[in-house]
C-alpha cells in the first residue's frame, strides 16, 4: 500500500507542475514543413525536443514563442540535450502529432535574452532563475537551411 501511495504522490506532483522532464528516444509524428507562424505551437506550455539525430534523444520542455521564433531554455543546467546541441544543432520539435526539423542556436545577445526573460515571466509567471546570460543555456529554434 505504501508503494502505491508513493507512486500516486509522485504522479500528482508532476501533474501539478505541468512539466514531466523524462527523456525518451525518437519522436513519433508526421514531419511537417515549418509553418508561416509559430503562434499555435507557442501557445503550448510544453513541447518535445529531439536531439542527436544519429541516436535520437527527446525531452519535454517548456517553450516560448517570441518575434517569430521559438525558444527552449535549460537555465544554468548543462543538460544532456544541451550537450547534444553543442555537438549537432539539428533538432526536431514535436507538437500535436507534427514534427518540425529545426536548427538550435544558442542566444548570446543580452538584449535578446532580456526580451526572452520578460516573455518567460509573462507566460510562466516568473523570471528565469538565473539572469546571467554567460551562465545559462537559451536556444533559438529556426528552420533548417
Amino acid at each position: 500500500m505504501q508503494r502505491c501511495s508513493g507512486v500516486l504522490i509522485l504522479t500528482l506532483l508532476l501533474s501539478a507542475c505541468r512539466y514531466i522532464p523524462f527523456s525518451s528516444t525518437e519522436l513519433d509524428g508526421v514531419v511537417t514543413p515549418t509553418p508561416q507562424s509559430w503562434s499555435n505551437v507557442a501557445q503550448a506550455d510544453i513541447i518535445q525536443l529531439e536531439t542527436r539525430p544519429a541516436d535520437p534523444y527527446s525531452v519535454n520542455l517548456w517553450v516560448l514563442g517570441m518575434h517569430g521564433y521559438l525558444y527552449v531554455y535549460a537555465g544554468d543546467n548543462r543538460t544532456t540535450w544541451v550537450d547534444h546541441i553543442n555537438v549537432n544543432p539539428n533538432v526536431r520539435l514535436g507538437h500535436a502529432g507534427k514534427i518540425y526539423e529545426l536548427t538550435a542556436t544558442q542566444v548570446d545577445d543580452g538584449a535578446e535574452f532580456d526580451l526572452f526573460a520578460q516573455g518567460w515571466a509573462d507566460k510562466y509567471g516568473n523570471l528565469p532563475r538565473n539572469m546571467n546570460l554567460a551562465e545559462v543555456y537559451l536556444f533559438r529554434l529556426t528552420p533548417r537551411a
